[in-house]
């Protein structure tokens, strides 16, 4: 198993997006397990011709996202995202409860702006 990421200098995201969305796919599809420990952002900087400030947002991105987590100096490591994310949408959806009661929104109200938001999201990316 490694690591493959591919950036293309003439697509409409940019590169640390496309850095950030290939190794979080590769950590969610299983093709990079949970503890697999991914390249120095200067070593991946080198490998893709890219900064190393570029490869570092890719990175941080995906640590605030629960993808990877950061040793310290032992590195980066892909976690159990899974785990992480199901736990932070949980949280954002008890928030988002709590918010529409107090709007005083009724149910079907607030499931249409979740539906509507999600069409939006997933339509985007």
């Amino acid at each position: 198993m490694s690591l493959k990421v591919v950036v293309d200098s003439h697509a409409a995201e940019p590169p640390y997006e496309q850095v950030r969305a290939q190794i979080a796919d590769q950590a969610r599809s299983g093709a990079l397990p949970v503890g697999y420990k991914l390249p120095t952002v200067r070593g991946l900087a080198e490998q893709l011709g890219l900064a190393a400030n570029t490869v570092a947002k890719a990175y941080r991105a995906l640590e605030s996202d629960g993808v990877v987590e950061t040793r310290g100096r032992n590195g980066t490591f892909v976690a159990a995202a899974g785990d992480a994310a199901e736990r932070e949408a949980a949280a954002a959806a008890m928030a988002y409860a709590q918010r529409v009661h107090r709007l005083g929104l009724d149910r079907a109200a607030a499931l249409a702006a979740v539906e509507d938001a999600l069409r939006a999201a997933f339509t985007a990316g």
